[in-house]
């Protein structure tokens, strides 16, 4: 069991044979995740992305399709930065670190789960979708890079905040010129 799990359920116990929750310990600790369970959240936040676009691929219109294969490889190349790290000696170690949980980390984990859509998803909702996710994805390594101690994990966190953001400007650029293009692209062929 985690520390933030034990926390949550309220096993931990003071030396004064207290709950932990009773003191200020309590409040310190329920802002805090380790750097694994971090690493763990985010690997599945981009397995995800990389099964959806994947699957999503077949099903938006033919000038969409490059960019959502783009995203699913883009996605992919993700998860094995993140698999990749284990190379690392002082990883390890640091997996069992206490940092603080960004803001932003219901709103990460919310991405975890895929939309449901039609057989036939309109371009303009896979692109809004994927533009929150880029967002999101953003402002979570953003804050873990500033959280993470120095090496692999943070610059790691640092490439990927930068990643996220040069997708996003593409994906704002794509959504630009499908509005101003005349709206949905129904011709799916």
């Amino acid at each position: 069991m985690s520390l933030k799990t034990a926390v949550a359920k309220k096993n931990i116990m003071t030396t004064e044979n207290k709950p932990i929750h009773e003191g200020q310990g309590y409040h310190k600790l329920k802002d805090k995740t380790t750097v694994g369970e971090i690493l763990e959240t985010a690997t599945a936040f981009e397995q995800t992305a990389f099964a959806f676009y994947t699957a999503l691929k077949d099903k938006v219109s033919k000038r969409l399709r490059p960019l959502v294969q783009e995203l699913a490889d883009e996605e992919k190349r993700h998860v094995e930065l993140f698999q990749g790290l284990s190379q690392y000696p002082e990883v390890p170690a640091q997996m069992a670190e206490l940092i603080k949980t960004p803001p932003s980390d219901h709103r990460f984990s919310d991405y975890i789960q895929t939309p449901q859509l039609s057989e036939l998803p309109d371009d303009q909702a896979i692109l809004q979708y994927a533009l929150g996710r880029e967002q999101a994805a953003i402002e979570q390594y953003s804050a873990l890079a500033e959280e993470t101690p120095a090496g692999p994990i943070q610059e790691l966190f640092r490439y990927l905040a930068h990643e996220e953001l040069t997708h996003k400007n593409e994906l704002e650029k794509r959504y630009y010129e499908l509005v101003h293009s005349g709206g949905v692209s129904i011709c799916r062929a």
